[in-house]
């Protein structure tokens, strides 16, 4: 196959460059790139972020959040994860697309790895995941792109895709927790990663040429990850409608909090418990209702409410505005 070289690990510019190259180049013969992404967690094109992701671990380790254009569930990235995408032109969409699964089934086991690929969208190594990959049609090409686990900080991944909070429910698709595995145990013959992606990109082009980007289209790659995939719209209000339900005790009594997001804002909030306090606290949470759920647009909207009377304080006994806003523990 012919290649191209894709260096950048900036996670937003990567889901651009995707998503560019499959609708504004028509190569009739499939072409690959390989590529990898700074810490970042990837979510499927139907998941809800709120549903899948620690958001608030994500923050504090300064992980990136992205949507990708494709379905599947949510991963998490790092530098010691390589990932690929094939693309090009097809006469019979269904009939090529497990071809291009076996591209990379393939070239794993030239290099040793005895790989198998599974029903849904897995590739195993000994029944655990070490790839996942999605696809995207766009009028008559195809794109398939996907992981491989070479050294990928497994506690890392856990914490990030570890959802804090009790009883949710979400709209999206739940991502498919699977046991997963590195590559690199099962390559002794490549000692690092950046072999590893030597090798395999000479056995997948197997002679052809590399083709190139022109400047001008990189830049409108780069203006596609700025105006789409950085954007608070596309990760975060895209998400489908997600259930919430927290409940903490505090001083005042127990606060249990019910509420959705819904495209990224507050909707249906309401609070029951055998708390106590000066006012009724559904004027409050009412107030909540079509907030951004975002941490600083709360906390906006719970000192616009003090400013009218019906502050937390007077809602709920010494129970402070940080204390309420824990009771959203998936804020970013």
């Amino acid at each position: 196959m012919h290649f191209l070289t894709q260096t950048a690990t900036d996670p937003y510019f990567n889901m651009a460059f995707d998503e560019f190259c499959l609708e504004s180049l028509d190569y009739p013969e499939p072409v690959f790139y390989l590529w990898q992404n700074a810490p970042a967690v990837i979510i499927g094109l139907n998941q809800s972020a709120y549903a899948e992701v620690n958001l608030p671990y994500l923050q504090e380790k300064g992980i990136q959040l992205v949507r990708r254009v494709t379905g599947g569930g949510a991963v998490y990235h790092d530098l010691g994860n390589l990932n690929y995408t094939i693309m090009g032109r097809s006469a019979d969409l269904q009939a090529d697309y497990p071809g291009y699964l076996l591209y990379m089934r393939d070239a794993l086991r030239a290099l040793g790895v005895p790989v198998s690929v599974s029903g849904r969208n897995d590739i195993l190594l000994d029944g655990r995941k070490c790839s996942g990959y999605a696809k995207r049609v766009y009028k008559d090409r195809l794109m398939v792109h996907g992981t491989l686990m070479y050294d990928v900080d497994l506690e890392e991944m856990t914490r990030a895709l570890n959802v804090p909070g009790s009883k949710m429910a979400a709209g999206g698709i739940a991502s498919v927790r699977s046991k997963v595995v590195n590559l690199k145990d099962s390559l002794p013959g490549l000692p690092d990663l950046a072999a590893f992606r030597s090798r395999l990109q000479d056995m997948l082009r197997q002679g052809d040429a590399e083709v190139f980007l022109t400047a001008e289209q990189l830049s409108a790659v780069a203006d596609l990850a700025q105006t789409k995939f950085r954007r608070w719209e596309w990760n975060l209000g895209r998400s489908p409608k997600t259930d919430f339900s927290e409940s903490r005790r505090f001083p005042c009594g127990t606060v249990t909090v019910s509420y959705s997001v819904v495209k990224g804002c507050l909707a249906d909030v309401s609070v029951g418990g055998d708390f106590i306090g000066d006012l009724p606290a559904e004027p409050l949470v009412k107030s909540l209702d079509g907030c951004p759920f975002r941490r600083a647009d709360l906390r906006e909207r719970l000192a616009e409410a003090a400013r009218r009377g019906i502050g937390v304080e007077r809602c709920f006994d010494a129970l402070s505005p940080e204390d309420f806003l824990s009771l959203f523990p998936s804020l970013s």
